[in-house]
């Protein structure tokens, strides 16, 4: 029992809709789960390593704080179910697999999620299913008081019905489950603080505070669990998605410096060529011209 105990999920949202081309939206990292079952036509998501085509009779699981892309050139009928994951520890299930997943649907996920929806009505977004407008923590507390809501039998039906569906991405085949080095509840919550806040003021002191933790007990622990110092991890974050940015966004170099939390481009082109060996210019024009 602790052991099925360790992991429990909230449910945020579930809905069918059907997505036209308005239905496209870039850099989308988000703190809680997104799963997806595709009934009817065709779309494409994408992280930073794979594309996925969204064709009908499969699974898609987005875990939390995974950079993503979603789009849809024409028509695409698809179920939706967001859920946040509250494990004991703080660490996520998926802390090692941040990337998108993708499985054969088979009936009983289908009754699944079709019983999900009938005892969870009125669950959709309601409003633009543009991310960056229904992604606030205002929105995240009105749907998530729902579930207290729920009577005891809908609460347990709900958790038993998300649980089995996310057993359905746990094949070792692309699964990695790290539970014999598990992390500090705390440091995953800092990792997880910098990878959805690039863009904001970062540091060692914030991150530390956030932890109620000396700065300097904190920075200990966070190279013993991370392998690097808290600055130095904040700018390869950073990098990384300003690589990713540069290569599958049209943004301009002051733009991506701004987005990834650079203070200027002159700054911003300094770091990058530090850490990367070329300038982001050279970068741009290379990764362009090789069609990356």
């Amino acid at each position: 029992m602790k052991r099925i105990l360790k992991h429990n999920f909230s449910l945020l949202n579930i809905d069918h809709v059907e997505l036209d081309n308005r239905w496209n939206y870039r850099n989308v990292i988000s703190p809680y789960y997104r799963l997806y079952y595709i009934d009817a036509g065709e779309g494409e998501i994408s992280d930073l390593g794979n594309t996925f085509i969204l064709e009908p009779g499969y699974l898609f699981l987005i875990p939390s704080f995974t950079l993503c892309n979603l789009s849809c050139t024409s028509y695409l009928s698809q179920y939706f179910i967001q859920f946040f994951e509250e494990s004991c520890d703080g660490v996520s299930l998926f802390a090692a697999k941040r990337s998108i997943i993708k499985v054969k649907a088979n009936e009983m996920d289908v009754l699944n999620i079709a019983r999900l929806l009938e005892i969870n009505p009125g669950r959709g977004i309601n409003r633009s299913d543009n991310p960056s407008f229904y992604e606030k923590d205002i929105f995240y507390k009105e749907y998530k008081e729902l579930n207290n809501q729920q009577n005891i039998s809908t609460f347990f039906e709900t958790q038993g019905i998300i649980l089995q569906l996310v057993s359905r991405f746990l094949n070792k085949e692309f699964f990695i489950n790290k539970e014999s080095g598990n992390i500090s509840a705390k440091i995953q919550d800092a990792m997880n603080y910098i990878q959805i806040n690039l863009q904001e003021e970062l540091n060692a002191s914030i991150l530390a505070k956030r932890a109620n933790h000396n700065i300097d007990y904190f920075s200990r622990l966070f190279h013993k669990h991370t392998g690097e110092r808290p600055v130095a991890y904040i700018v390869a974050r950073r990098i990384e998605r300003a690589q990713y940015l540069i290569v599958t966004t049209q943004m301009t170099l002051a733009q991506i410096a701004v987005e990834t939390g650079f203070k200027s481009l002159f700054y911003f082109s300094k770091v990058f060529k530090k850490v990367t060996g070329i300038s982001p210019r050279t970068y741009k024009r290379e990764t362009k011209a090789s069609d990356f």
